[in-house]
């Protein structure tokens, strides 16, 4: 076999292993998403969302963990994005490749692999072991610490991919730095930085370990984020567990609006872009 046929070979076969591999995960998420709409869409129902988890049996829904989750999502989300959004900004346009650039690249890339049970039990020992307590606020700061790496590396690679020739003509024309970065490459980069948000959200929407060692759950509404708060990801490991079918059901429920939340968020980062693309 001549040295071309060889190559075309290992061409063509590597092209039929990528391919059976691509098929082989799609039809494992196709699986799981069917498997979830199969067993969560016939146990939604219109006291899922206005009742609360302690209500009488047979009328019990998730009203409490659904707001939970969004309140906590929400302020997380208000606490680290702006946190994120000048951290990448300092590594992109200021730090350069100073030793100190490079170390905080260093810790938010161990933040970003590390697993979440991690930033659980961190949480744990600094917000709710001293207080001798589970809270609303340690499950904010759990959240806010899943999401602030993400935001980090979205807006540094954002403003890395703006061209240089846009800041070169900003400082041409005698515009300061500030200036240069809130009006120039904020603005280019702006989509990708608000789809880093949304996917970091989406990612913190659907975390179970950081909750179960920061704000646990509660069974009844409650809006102190002094003490424990209900939410859709423990609410569902700890209904999964449960003897009873009907808590079963609203896990799948709970299971289910957290998959349609989550691809809301991707559709909508997905949108802001090919929106921007078209302008």
């Amino acid at each position: 076999m001549s040295r071309y046929k060889r190559r075309l070979f290992t061409d063509n076969l590597m092209q039929v292993v990528a391919t059976g591999l691509a098929v082989i995960a799609l039809a494992l998420l196709a699986w799981i998403l069917v498997t979830l709409f199969a067993k969560g869409f016939h146990s939604l129902s219109v006291n899922t969302f206005t009742q609360p988890m302690d209500a009488p049996a047979g009328s019990s829904g998730l009203a409490n963990a659904i707001v939970g989750s969004l309140i906590m999502v929400a302020l997380a989300t208000v606490v680290a994005a702006p946190i994120g959004v000048m951290a990448g900004t300092y590594l992109s346009e200021i730090g350069g490749n100073t030793k100190l650039a490079n170390s905080i690249r260093f810790i938010n890339d161990v933040l970003l692999s590390a697993p979440s049970i991690l930033i659980g039990l961190f949480v744990y020992n600094i917000a709710v072991k001293p207080f001798h307590g589970f809270s609303g606020i340690a499950g904010v700061m759990a959240l806010g610490i899943v999401i602030l790496p993400v935001v980090v590396r979205a807006t540094e690679d954002m403003l890395r991919l703006v061209p240089g020739s846009l800041r070169e003509a900003a400082f041409a024309l005698g515009a300061p730095q500030w200036k240069v970065i809130t009006d120039v490459m904020w603005r280019a980069a702006r989509a990708g930085i608000v789809t880093g948000m949304l996917l970091a959200l989406a990612r913190a929407a659907g975390e179970t370990a950081p909750l179960i060692f920061s704000s646990s759950g509660a069974q009844a509404w409650t809006f102190n984020l002094t003490k424990q708060m209900s939410n859709l990801p423990v609410t569902i490991y700890q209904y999964a567990q449960e003897p009873a079918q009907d808590k079963v059901d609203l896990a799948w429920a709970g299971a289910l609006i957290i998959t349609l939340g989550v691809l809301l968020l991707n559709i909508s980062s997905r949108a802001v872009l090919a929106g921007t693309g078209r302008k």
